[in-house]
């Protein structure tokens, strides 16, 4: 795990406890996906919320299980065995440091490609255990988890009435997709559970770059979300269920229909917590824009870019920035 001295928790964030809001963490969207109903209910909760959580989604318990326990397995290793699969470029081990830019969190992680073909050997000379089992148990969630959020995303597309119902599933199930998956564990901080009435930064406030994103952790609260009057509701942990992002690319082709959700996660005092996140990524060289279906004489609200202009752009900014902001209309001009 992430062992830190005392004096350098003051590197990390802290946040002041806030006020409960108004909207309670169980009015957020729960949906199952068995429902004839759920592609209406979709479309609304990526309209109101841009988060919401799916049951009934299809991915085999024993694929969760298996993965999540090599995944505590690997963390629990002693961090110079850790460091040898470090440090994440792009893809590897990391801990504190998330990205280039400055940005710190009480985490550490595992960064991989989704591309079946990735070399775990070369990833590190040793992950805890036999690196061909610990690729095909990536790959077996990952397999599942995309096909689940292809489902979403088809279902999304009839919910909007676009007549090619694959428009957003294709660019994940193209295999050129740039989608990557991470591994994130938050080691419990009880020291500094009453620090300053506040608590300590996991994982700053951010929103998802790609289009979407489909996040599973184990029975340990932490994750927060954003409502739209700026207030922050905790969301209760759930390990059977999934919890599903929108992502900053698919609000563009929307146009701001769907809106990317703001997030972050706060470290839990008592306990460990562990995450697994799929984001669903388009090509590097697929243009992002507003789909035409969906203007109905609407002016577009951003410019055209390709996924690997924004992506260079959202990697070259901190967490909590608007990333979309510099390809809006209304800024360029």
């Amino acid at each position: 795990m992430v062992v830190l001295s005392k004096p350098a928790i003051e590197h990390f964030c802290i946040v002041k406890a806030s006020k409960p809001s108004p909207i309670l963490p169980d009015s957020i969207p729960l949906i199952d996906l068995s429902k004839p109903d759920s592609k209406n209910l979709l479309v609304k909760a990526c309209q109101d919320f841009g988060f919401f959580k799916v049951i009934n989604h299809g991915v085999p318990t024993e694929f969760i299980s298996k993965l999540e326990s090599k995944a505590v397995k690997f963390f629990s290793l002693p961090l110079s065995e850790k460091e040898k699969a470090a440090p994440p470029d792009p893809f590897g081990y990391g801990n504190k440091s998330i990205g280039s830019n400055g940005d710190v969190g009480w985490v550490e992680y595992l960064l991989l490609t989704t591309s079946p073909q990735f070399n775990y050997h070369g990833l590190a000379s040793n992950i805890g255990e036999n690196p061909e089992k610990f690729r095909c148990a990536v790959n077996d969630y990952v397999s599942s988890v995309k096909k689940m959020a292809c489902e979403i995303l088809e279902l999304l597309a009839d919910g909007l009435k676009i007549q090619q119902r694959n428009v957003f599933s294709k660019l994940l199930m193209d295999e050129q997709s740039d989608s990557v998956f991470r591994l994130n564990h938050y080691p419990p901080c009880p020291e500094f559970q009453e620090l300053n009435g506040g608590n300590l930064i996991g994982f700053g406030e951010h929103t998802d770059p790609q289009i979407i994103s489909v996040l599973r952790s184990n029975n340990t609260s932490g994750l927060q979300i954003s409502l739209r009057d700026g207030n922050w509701i905790s969301v209760p942990p759930d390990q059977n269920s999934f919890f599903i992002n929108v992502g900053d690319s698919l609000q563009v082709m929307t146009n701001g229909r769907f809106k990317s959700v703001r997030h972050r996660v706060l470290a839990n005092s008592l306990k460990s917590r562990v995450s697994m996140i799929y984001f669903g990524g388009p090509p590097l060289s697929e243009k992002i824009a507003p789909l035409p279906s969906l203007m109905q004489g609407e002016d577009s609200l951003y410019k055209e870019f390709t996924w690997f202009e924004y992506k260079k752009s959202a990697y070259k900014s901190r967490l909590a920035d608007n990333r979309l902001v510099l390809f809006e209309k209304i800024a360029a001009s």
